[in-house]
């Protein structure tokens, strides 16, 4: 049966306008990182994409290396491209990203030309698309010229193979850095793809949400939930299924009897704005204008209509920010920052 998106598919989602640009993002976008590899039922992918367009969300986020294996979730993503959205190709936002390891060899991974161009024209072939809307350096790469990978993304987008450039985890002073490198070239930064929740403040910290907002460039938020740990899987322990348990991604080390009282305690704040924890996690992250989208994972359809409903309120009291601080920003559950933030994360 041939798939027909909702009609009202963008009553139901707020957009934002990115950065200084002329392009709006939903406020809720679709990541492609974890159960979109080889390794996952490829109807259920259809699903979570066919939900996530039907609820307004336009935005779906891929590196070259998801999976797994590396590269599994472009294929996917390409199949959907010609099965259900061929037609709509004009109505998306589809990025990638390039700088963790790929493929064997010295020119597999981080920020040099040669790996950078030939990752946007592996990632095209993939999805079997002319062009992304978005293409990342996935991470700064401390061994390379910045104005080596600045100029890798200017040329790959001043070819058409992408429309506009982005950086992913840059601290305030790099991001600074290359953008000032970009505008020399005459390509605009669009955006920024920080990790950020309440358990991982390091943009605030930092400066960088500030920054943002002070060169004008829009932000993408990964993580909003903490791998899981702004939901209600946790409250009562590690469950069989979830990533900690299955060692994918959340050190199950995190999941302290101190990190359930507090996702506990943040989960009646929640209740009590008629909210589900996720939505609360990706509203508070939200919640000053300063990230333009925050950037959501799933393994079934039914999470992606909850995380969507956040946009339903994305407003918070001083009493509700107080509290959520209260039990939000102490040292122990801070720990989750310190392990999102390694050189090793792979988004």
């Amino acid at each position: 049966m041939t798939y027909r998106p909702a009609d009202d598919r963008y009553d139901k989602m707020t957009y934002r306008r990115c950065g200084a640009s002329g392009v709006k993002l939903p406020a809720v976008s679709l990541g492609l990182w974890h159960n979109f590899g080889g390794d996952s039922q490829h109807e259920n992918k259809r699903a979570m994409c066919r939900t996530a367009f039907d609820l307004g969300i336009t935005h779906f986020d891929l590196a070259n290396n998801y999976g797994p294996p590396p590269g599994s979730a472009e294929d996917a993503f390409g199949e959907i491209l010609k099965t259900d959205f061929a037609g709509y190709r004009d109505e998306l936002i589809i990025s990638s990203k390039a700088g963790y390891g790929m493929w064997a060899g010295p020119y597999g991974e981080w920020g040099s030309r040669k790996y950078l161009i030939a990752s946007c024209d592996q990632s095209l072939k993939r999805m079997g698309l002319d062009y992304v809307d978005i293409f990342y350096s996935h991470r700064f790469d401390p061994d390379t010229p910045l104005e080596e990978t600045m100029g890798a993304l200017a040329d790959i987008v001043n070819s058409g193979k992408a429309l506009y450039a982005g950086i992913s985890s840059y601290n305030t002073e790099k991001t600074r850095e290359a953008v000032a490198i970009l505008d020399d070239m005459g390509v605009p930064m669009l955006i920024h793809q920080p990790s950020y929740n309440m358990f991982n403040r390091w943009v605030e910290t930092d400066g960088l949400k500030d920054t943002l907002a002070d060169l004008g460039i829009g932000s993408i938020a990964f993580t909003p939930l903490a791998q899981g740990m702004l939901t209600t899987k946790y409250l009562n322990g590690i469950p069989a299924d979830s990533r900690a348990a299955q060692d994918k991604s959340l050190d199950k080390s995190l999941i302290t009897d101190r990190a359930i009282q507090s996702i506990r305690a943040l989960n009646d704040i929640a209740q009590s704005r008629g909210q589900t924890l996720a939505q609360m996690a990706i509203a508070w992250v939200l919640r000053d204008g300063g990230i333009t989208t925050a950037l959501i994972g799933a393994s079934k359809p039914a999470q992606i209509e909850d995380c969507a409903g956040a946009v339903g309120n994305l407003d918070f009291t001083p009493e509700e920010l107080a509290a959520i601080d209260e039990h939000s920003g102490d040292q122990a559950i801070n720990l989750w920052a310190k392990s999102s933030q390694s050189d090793n994360a792979p988004e």
